[in-house]
């Protein structure tokens, strides 16, 4: 076969460091933006972005020239290198480790879009953990809840 044809529908999520609520209304759609070409300079088609302060759910159409580990590093890496560069805040921003990855057939592309622009409305039922506890369940993802999100690690001198 000459070329190659493939159909892979991807969302990802994932969060702040520590789950802190850092992402601000001022600058998220600037943030979205840079994110949103990230993928697209990778080859990749993004569907849709959006998220709360403390995370962010990004659907695009995956092309198989890269691996999503590779594609998801350089979104979280450079795009928290871009918001410490901008000095949007004070502190040093940092996406906490790892991402949620689920894929959809072509029958769920525009219900997952809805979704994903409906997260401020979805989220004054539900908490991230509950969403994230839920995609996992629903995608049948073993898991340990133990392990799912880096432990809040507090200092004592700020207590």
């Amino acid at each position: 076969m000459a070329n190659t044809y493939t159909q892979i529908h991807i969302q990802a999520v994932f969060s702040v460091q520590d789950r802190s609520c850092l992402i601000k209304k001022s600058w998220k759609d600037e943030l979205y933006q840079y994110i949103t070409g990230i993928i697209q300079n990778y080859g990749h088609k993004i569907l849709a972005i959006n998220g709360m302060p403390d995370h962010i759910h990004v659907f695009f159409g995956m092309r198989p020239t890269q691996s999503l580990s590779d594609l998801m590093q350089h979104v979280k890496g450079s795009s928290s290198k871009w918001i410490n560069e901008k000095r949007f805040m004070q502190v040093q921003f940092s996406w906490q480790e790892g991402y949620g990855a689920f894929s959809y057939s072509k029958s769920h592309v525009d219900p997952v879009i809805e979704y994903i622009k409906r997260q401020e409305i979805h989220h004054h039922k539900k908490t991230f953990i509950e969403e994230y506890l839920e995609f996992l369940e629903r995608f049948q993802v073993p898991h340990d809840e133990r392990y799912i999100f880096k432990p809040v690690e507090y200092d004592m001198n700020d207590v």
